[in-house]
């Protein structure tokens, strides 16, 4: 098994009003009155009070070229990125010198070097770090980092491992497009860094949950339900309506598949740890599982104060958790989905005492 030591975020800005954020976007993306109003309504209902953006409002007008949109991808998130390793290497109680593998997962935007390498280099990790960048997993990618960390961590007990997630989805605003997809999109997405330290079972600093196990499941026949259509203005977003209901179909077996590999079920979880991609996917979520009315809670204070950070939601609603454990020995569940259709499922059981 691996541990989940620490998790640390970064926001950009200041928190802004959903309705400040709305008031800006609404006629770069929806310019007739008809489809304003649309959005409008849309944000409103989307579950978000406040958000953080990679950008000062003003300059999101001008931001029209996909080239200068992902340049600040690459400065504006790498600085997100360093924040969020530092802090959370200081709430593990360990240097930059101590990491052995870095993961990073990021879908909106590219850069060569990856960020992980400009990661590494500012903030001092050494020279024969192992790196994984990856690309594609979309909301999913918090959940598969932590599931493929601990896959590193089980073939490497005494080395420390970091997930880095980072997500600037406000750089990717689509000028001009009123589908109901983009304004979705506009009124829902935050901008936001996470990190997570993560050890092997015998290293000295193994806190925290344990990770027990995981599980990945592709849903066939959903490749056109969720993701990117990339062109000249940059990444596109497709998001199907049909998409809660696809969760709410699939979410109880795919989740009670890996409980019950552990002799557990839906009501021995504790500590939800729930992607916060908006209302209705929380909502299946609930619904199909048949949780209490307050088992998402972290993950709709989440929603409401940062948006969905994409991959990095996961790790936003898990230092919440971590801020405020179950009690000891109990188990939690990380769940979050992306394109493909894809769910990501990790199984965390607290320690007994520590």
């Amino acid at each position: 098994m691996s541990r989940v030591v620490s998790v640390a975020r970064a926001l950009p800005g200041p928190a802004l009003p959903q309705a400040e954020i709305t008031a800006t976007i609404a006629p770069l993306v929806a310019p007739d009155p008809r489809s304003r109003a649309l959005l409008e309504k849309v944000h409103a209902s989307s579950g978000v009070t406040t958000r953080h953006l990679a950008l000062p409002l003003d300059r999101y007008p001008a931001l029209t070229d996909f080239g200068a949109a992902n340049d600040r991808f690459r400065e504006i998130g790498t600085d997100l990125a360093v924040r969020a390793v530092r802090d959370a290497l200081d709430l593990a109680g360990l240097a930059p010198a101590d990491v052995d593998h870095l993961l990073l997962t990021s879908v909106t935007g590219v850069t060569a070097p990856s960020v992980d390498a400009l990661v590494a280099a500012r903030v001092g990790l050494r020279p024969d770090v192992r790196r994984t960048p990856s690309f594609g997993l979309g909301c999913a990618g918090g959940a598969a980092g932590l599931a493929r960390v601990h896959d590193y961590l089980v073939g490497h007990p005494a080395d420390v491992a970091l997930l880095v997630c980072v997500e600037l989805c406000s750089l990717t605003l689509q000028h001009g497009d009123s589908s109901a997809a983009n304004l979705v999109a506009s009124g829902l997405f935050g901008d936001g860094a996470a990190a997570a330290v993560m050890v092997g079972v015998d290293h000295p600093a193994a806190t925290g949950p344990h990770v027990v196990g995981a599980a990945s499941r592709l849903y066939p026949g959903t490749e056109d339900v969720l993701g990117w259509e990339v062109g000249a203005s940059g990444f596109r977003i497709v998001l199907s309506a049909g998409l809660p209901d696809l969760v709410e179909t699939h979410v109880a077996a795919d989740v009670e598949g890996l409980l019950a590999a552990h002799d557990l079920k839906v009501e021995d979880v504790e500590a939800w740890v729930v992607h916060a991609g908006g209302p209705r996917i929380l909502d299946a979520v609930q619904g199909a599982l048949r949780l209490p009315a307050t088992a998402l809670d972290r993950s709709r204070t989440s929603l409401a104060e940062v948006g969905n950070l994409s991959s990095a939601s996961v790790l936003d609603v898990l230092a919440r958790v971590l801020a405020q454990p179950p009690g000891p020995g109990s188990p939690g569940l990380v769940l979050a989905f992306g394109p493909g259709v894809s769910s990501e499922a990790v199984l965390l059981r607290w320690p007994d005492e520590g």
